[in-house]
């Protein structure tokens, strides 16, 4: 059965089931945030699901006609009234002190539980209630900054997309010039990587034959892209984003093609941020086109590095830094100076130091829970990804320039070696990066070492050289030549 059946299904059960709510006149307007509000608890007092999804559709069509202080209205109430019910909870906890038995840890377990938990389940049974849900929780976070009230509300979403969303649900598609127009205009939307500034763009994207876009969906969202990825089929690894992204380029031959460079992912759903697909969506993707093309032996990214320049302009207004050498600091005053990066002087002056700040970033800064500082390095290492190589003035458009001052990073995607690499990553927070990366890492300050989940390249892990690599290449060019200033 298509899932547009399912939809009509609940449309006629959602009319049908207005029709035995036979709710008295209310004294208050139904579509303020108190008749929403009380529209909820009866929703949860209800037993039948005919009258239920009727009442769900009327909650979620009334809360998407607030504006954004009457959403805040709502949202404040339903942190106040929908969590656990207290009398309940305090006597669970009190038969488990007393008898700490399964039924006791059963009833624990229930009591726990926030009221809006079930609330968001039964508004899920709405036509189109899993989109809507989805929307209402992007909502929640733009009015929700600073006000650690609500966070028990995200909370709950989180915990249940968490199991609505699994990795197990999605499906992959491929996405190409053949695609329905509205699921095209929605990767040119969402793409939040690389921009794409028209529909000659957007095929330049998809539809060469060295160009693969894959997407994955939800069945309850139809033709809503959670997730997409823009992959390039290059002979080697690529070490600048310009030549990927030029529009007036020739198309390279398949045959002549041995590496595919994951150069943009993008995340669709600002009302799923922070929910997991699952990990290796990445790997998925390559051995959807490996299959294809059985002569792609070499998977990498070409990945910017998005929180560089913030972190890097913090350490360098610290009184003191831990990652960054004295000298490094003083040199990298040269990247107040407008244009450096056109000016080969100035390139030769920040190289150096530049990169080895690049490397302390990716390898050794940690946020308070031991992750990388970086989200992207997260959700590659996350993925069973190694970083291979950092490069230099990869991406000199504004964008690349103000966040990252034109570096980009090259992880790569050893299909025998991922699930081994994520597993090293989940449990130690390991840092798997190649051999010239760690060293300049080790540089970066007097007697600064890699932090301890830091570790050697796997076994056939090649060193990376400098400009295109080609895969079974050799790769053995020391640091300093990696580091040789740019030709003027």
């Amino acid at each position: 059965m298509s899932t547009s059946f399912f939809a009509d299904l609940l449309h006629s059960i959602a009319t049908r089931g207005r029709a035995l709510l036979h709710r008295a006149q209310r004294s208050h307007d139904e579509s303020s945030p108190e008749g929403i509000v009380t529209l909820c608890e009866e929703l949860l007092s209800r037993r039948g699901e005919a009258s239920g999804v009727a009442l769900a559709r009327e909650v979620l069509t009334h809360f998407a006609q607030l504006d954004s202080a009457a959403r805040l209205t709502f949202f404040e109430a339903i942190a106040l009234r929908f969590g656990p019910n207290r009398d309940r909870l305090t006597a669970a906890v009190e038969a488990w002190r007393q008898d700490p038995t399964s039924q006791a840890a059963l009833e624990l377990s229930a009591a726990v539980e926030p009221r809006r938990q079930e609330l968001f389940r039964r508004l899920n049974l709405a036509p189109g209630g899993t989109a809507l849900l989805v929307e209402m929780r992007r909502q929640l976070l733009e009015v929700s900054k600073g006000r650690d009230d609500l966070a028990p509300i995200d909370a709950d979403f989180a915990h249940l997309f968490a199991s609505w969303f699994n990795r197990g649900f999605l499906l992959m598609r491929r996405i190409d010039w053949s695609t329905s127009a509205s699921i095209l205009e929605k990767i040119v939307r969402y793409e939040a990587v690389h921009a794409i500034d028209s529909w000659d763009d957007l095929r330049s994207r998809i539809d060469p034959p060295d160009r693969r876009c894959y997407a994955f969906f939800h069945p309850a969202l139809v033709d809503e892209p959670l997730i997409f990825v823009q992959v390039a089929l290059t002979r080697g690894t690529p070490e600048a984003i310009g030549p990927i992204l030029a529009k007036e380029r020739s198309v390279l031959g398949l045959e002549k093609a041995n590496t595919a460079t994951f150069y943009s992912i993008s995340n669709c759903q600002r009302g799923l941020v922070g929910i997991s697909f699952g990990h290796f969506l990445i790997k998925q993707v390559a051995e959807e086109i490996s299959r294809e093309h059985p002569n792609l032996s070499h998977f990498v990214t070409l990945s910017p590095m998005p929180g560089f320049a913030t972190w890097l302009a913090r350490e360098r207004a610290a009184e003191h830094s831990d990652l960054l050498r004295a000298e490094d600091r003083a040199a990298l005053e040269a990247l107040d100076a407008p244009g450096w990066h056109a000016d080969p002087a100035q390139q030769r002056t920040l190289r150096e130091p530049l990169m080895r700040a690049a490397a302390a970033y990716l390898v050794t800064a940690r946020e308070d829970n031991g992750t990388p500082i970086d989200p992207v390095a997260r959700f590659h290492l996350g993925n069973g990804a190694q970083l291979e190589r950092i490069n230099w003035l990869a991406d000199t458009l504004p964008k690349g320039l103000r966040q990252s001052h034109g570096l980009m990073a090259n992880y790569l995607y050893d299909l025998g070696q991922i699930e081994r690499n994520h597993e090293a990553y989940v449990e130690h927070h390991t840092v798997l990066a190649s051999g010239p990366v760690k060293r300049l890492a080790r540089t970066s300050t007097h007697g600064t070492q890699p932090s301890p989940g830091t570790t050697q390249p796997g076994p056939g892990t090649t060193q990376p050289g400098p400009g295109t690599t080609q895969p079974g290449e050799s790769r053995a060019a020391n640091d300093a030549e990696r580091l040789r200033p740019a030709a003027p």
